[in-house]
């Protein structure tokens, strides 16, 4: 299990940087309960070998004025792996979509996409995302409210489950 590589101490400094991204090293440190040294050494170890991915701000996309929210299921013509390719390329090209995963079932992928309105969304949908190459279906849903988004994994999970196999 790739978390089990990972000591005590590592897998509490990715969930204090997880809750709160902009602590510095000193209030880290003290939250992990080791010294700012070697806790900036970890940090930077976690971040070489891939585990911190990046730091972002979590910004209100409606007070910046993106009202609309919408998840795309998009069945594709062929599931060959250059057409998967192509358009997993194609949807990191495209500013609306924000997320882009590949699934197993039905739909091909789900592509969760935000615009200012609705005409904008409208007008990704016709002119850009149904007529890309080799799409042959898409189906949408409009967001009216959200009551979790939580991003990360939740490490009480993680630790329960290693204590498990201890």
């Amino acid at each position: 299990m790739a978390g089990a590589k990972l000591d005590p101490i590592d897998r509490k400094i990715l969930a204090e940087l997880q809750a709160d991204g902009r602590m510095t090293n000193v209030e880290l440190a003290k939250r992990v309960g080791i010294s700012a040294p070697p806790c900036l050494r970890r940090v930077r170890t976690l971040e070489e070998t891939g585990y911190i991915k990046g730091y972002h701000a979590d910004v209100d996309a409606r007070e910046l004025g993106f009202e609309v929210q919408v998840f795309a299921m998009v069945g594709l013509q062929s599931q060959a792996e250059a057409d998967l390719s192509a358009f997993e390329a194609r949807c990191r090209g495209w500013p609306l979509v924000r997320e882009c995963h590949m699934l197993n079932g039905e739909v091909d992928f789900i592509l969760k996409c935000v615009a200012p309105d609705l005409s904008t969304f409208q007008s990704f949908l016709t002119e850009q995302l149904t007529a890309a190459d080799n799409v042959a279906s898409v189906k949408t849903s409009l967001v009216i409210r959200c009551a979790k988004d939580q991003p990360g994994v939740p490490f009480d999970v993680l630790e329960a489950r290693i204590n498990r196999q201890a």
